[in-house]
């Protein structure tokens, strides 16, 4: 579905287009068009590869989608896969994914999966004339620049589930909230991993446009880039720093369980000895002895219960101050 087309020229919008007239502006010098297609229908890339002459392997990539993060270039021309994350109602992350043939008078973007749109980035484009002058590659810088940033909010969302986590770790709770606990962890993790394997592999190629053998159509562009390898590298840290608080959470976490459990264990011992006591005392009285102590006593009985009575009183108070009980 196509969603927008127009041309530019000298950092100035000239005109919404169709795309049968994309042709008669890549004539005319200084000029580029911008196209974007969202959750393309059969046919529509392969008119936009005979427009602009796309490489096949990279028509072949967009066509199928669920590509891995990466930046290739082909001849003049780079094509960038750019993961999108969204997240639901359920606060579980989807991910979605947009294309990018960039070439020296044409941009083309394929969205995949994603409810997210880039109007506020050709809003930001149209409005800094200036950097628009640029052609293309501003155009690339921004998109990939609105891609990263939309990355931070999701950071401090998982961040303050981090946190809320770490703050349930000490709350006295049953096994089953013990579980619980566990449970939204590995879910967080799961979330920091998905964000991470987006982030990852693109820092790897966003380096390429701004050191080393710079592609043409960057040229000149190589601080903007190098803004966003610096985003990126400041989200893989606190990935990996929330990451290994998690894992720290974890491990604290099953301290806390093994301590409940040898709590449980002391408080069963103790109870153990208040009724061993007297049951030993009552199995050696039920012996069928004949010169057992007190057997004739007139008050054996009631001495010897007062005893079992006694001996509990005082082992209760005995664990009772040393926190078994």
């Amino acid at each position: 579905m196509l969603v927008n087309c127009a041309a530019y020229q000298d950092g100035r919008k000239l005109a919404d287009i169709q795309p049968n007239d994309i042709n008669t502006y890549l004539s005319r010098p200084g000029c580029f068009v911008w196209v974007a297609l969202c959750d393309i229908e059969p046919g529509e890339l392969a008119h936009m590869q005979r427009q602009f002459g796309l490489h096949d392997l990279a028509v072949e990539d967009a066509t199928h989608g669920h590509q891995r993060a990466k930046i290739d270039e082909y001849g003049e021309s780079l094509f960038a896969v750019l993961h999108v994350i969204d997240r639901q109602d359920d606060g579980e992350l989807t991910q979605g994914e947009i294309d990018i043939f960039t070439g020296p008078d044409y941009v083309l973007t394929v969205r995949h999966g994603t409810r997210q749109n880039f109007k506020d980035v050709r809003a930001r484009c149209e409005h800094d004339p200036d950097l628009l002058k640029q052609g293309p590659g501003f155009v690339l810088y921004a998109l990939m620049d609105s891609v990263v940033d939309r990355y931070f909010p999701l950071l401090e969302d998982l961040g303050a589930e981090v946190d809320d986590i770490e703050d349930r770790l000490f709350v006295k709770a049953d096994t089953r909230a013990s579980r619980a606990v566990i449970e939204d962890m590995y879910a967080v993790k799961r979330r920091l991993m998905l964000l991470q394997h987006t982030c990852a592999p693109l820092l790897d190629a966003v380096g390429k446009l701004c050191g080393g053998r710079v592609p043409a159509i960057c040229q000149g562009m190589q601080d903007y880039f190098r803004d966003v390898q610096d985003h990126l590298q400041r989200i893989s840290k606190v990935i990996e720093g929330r990451r290994d608080m998690l894992t720290t959470a974890l491990q604290v976490n099953l301290g806390m369980i093994s301590l409940a459990e040898s709590e449980i264990t002391k408080r069963l011992g103790a109870f153990a000895a208040l009724f061993a006591v007297p049951t030993m005392i009552a199995g050696i009285y039920g012996m069928n002895f004949r010169d057992i102590p007190e057997l004739h006593a007139t008050y054996g009985y009631p001495i010897c219960l007062l005893a079992m009575l006694g001996i509990d009183l005082f082992l209760w108070w005995r664990f009772k101050k040393v926190g078994w009980l």
